[in-house]
């Protein structure tokens, strides 16, 4: 656990440097566009925090890959290398996105090269493990990673649109998932995959902290597509190298079948506000006939605007549900499935009321005036 965590220092330390030095460029040099319609800051703000991430992320691994501990996850240096490398051709289309505003068919091709680089490299669904183990088809398990890489990107790249957004809840549902296979690797055993993961989220961890104080709250650096689409790149990367390497009814604990689903559940219960805005985008956008890409105050942060929530409420109301619903699904592991089902009831259900509070207000107000 020690290493996982001076990794993930390491990644903090360097990020927040490089975050500073990006932010102090950007002003100097006006590395920013203009606001957009949609935007909801008032200020230019560059949006370059992919870079500083990025770094950070990279002189990790590097020092990560000259302790001896982590020698099942450096065993095939190629991976790594190639892992890192799609990173960087997802930065890179995000700067250019962020500076001179990419087509979506551009970034599209961008984003299947770089899952396509990860499928080359083995890491790629095998086997789903759907209450047992079902081994898919080499083309299909190809087709699906990309599949779901892609997904991920752009669920994560969705949401990214207030301030602390995307850090704070990427810091909320990585260190779920570290939990996850870090217990993995403990109670199944040791494995490449499992400590594979486990690295990738401890950096990304330390990463999203030393970026965050600067982009919380007026924030003075946006991550920008460059670090949303890398966050989602690793995210997705470290669920995936997981997921298909385990058989899921190993985790069972006497007659309990609910853990026996984790390896597939969770992944999608860390990512579970994304992956619904970004579906509810799509179809919004293709019912009105515009492309499924093109850009939108819609999401579900802008609907939370709308009804009254402030900037801060509305960020932390999102770690909140990544919260309950990620820690919940979690708990089958831990905790009678009884007081995991109590939780997660009660957590939903207070989180309903909480965010629809202001429509209540409202109401109320508007019952008050009527009188």
């Amino acid at each position: 656990m020690i290493f996982y965590i001076i990794a993930g220092l390491i990644s903090a330390v360097v990020t927040a440097g490089a975050s500073w030095l990006t932010w102090k460029l950007g002003r100097k040099f006006r590395l920013y566009p203009k606001i957009r319609e949609r935007d909801v800051h008032k200020t230019p703000t560059p949006r370059l925090g992919g870079v500083a991430m990025f770094f950070g992320i990279c002189v990790a691994m590097l020092v990560a890959s000259q302790v001896s501990w982590f020698h099942l996850v450096f065993a095939k240096p190629s991976q790594i290398i190639v892992i890192l490398g799609a990173v960087l051709i997802i930065v890179l289309i995000g700067v250019a996105d962020d500076l001179w505003d990419l087509d979506w068919l551009t970034k599209l091709a961008g984003q299947v090269i770089a899952a396509g680089l990860l499928v080359w490299q083995g890491v790629q669904l095998v086997t789903l493990p759907i209450g047992g183990i079902i081994v898919v088809p080499p083309v299909l398990g190809l087709v699906l990673t990309i599949v779901a890489v892609v997904l991920v990107m752009n669920a994560v790249n969705f949401i990214d649109g207030l301030d602390g957004l995307v850090a704070g809840v990427a810091i909320i549902a990585n260190g779920v998932f570290f939990i996850y296979s870090y217990w993995l690797a403990r109670a199944v055993g040791e494995a490449e995959y499992f400590n594979l993961a486990s690295l990738i989220t401890a950096v990304l961890i330390g990463a999203c902290v030393g970026f965050l104080p600067f982009n919380w709250h007026p924030a003075k650096l946006f991550m920008g597509d460059s670090g949303a689409l890398l966050v989602g790149l690793l995210m997705a990367t470290s669920a995936i190298s997981v997921t298909g390497q385990i058989d899921p009814y190993s985790l069972q604990s006497g007659k309990l079948l609910a853990p026996a689903f984790i390896p597939i559940l969770l992944p999608v219960a860390i990512l579970l506000l994304p992956i619904a805005d970004f579906f509810l985008a799509v179809v919004r956008r293709l019912r009105a006939g515009k492309s499924p890409f093109s850009a939108d105050r819609k999401h579900l942060h802008h609907r939370l605007l709308d009804m009254g929530h402030s900037h801060l409420k509305t960020v932390l109301l999102f770690y909140c549900w990544t919260a309950v619903i990620a820690f919940g699904v979690l708990g089958f592991l831990f905790v009678p499935w009884q007081w995991v089902l109590v939780f997660l009831v009660l957590g939903l259900c207070v989180m309903t009321v909480i965010t629809l509070a202001p429509l209540r207000r409202r109401k109320l107000v508007q019952t008050g005036e009527g009188e």
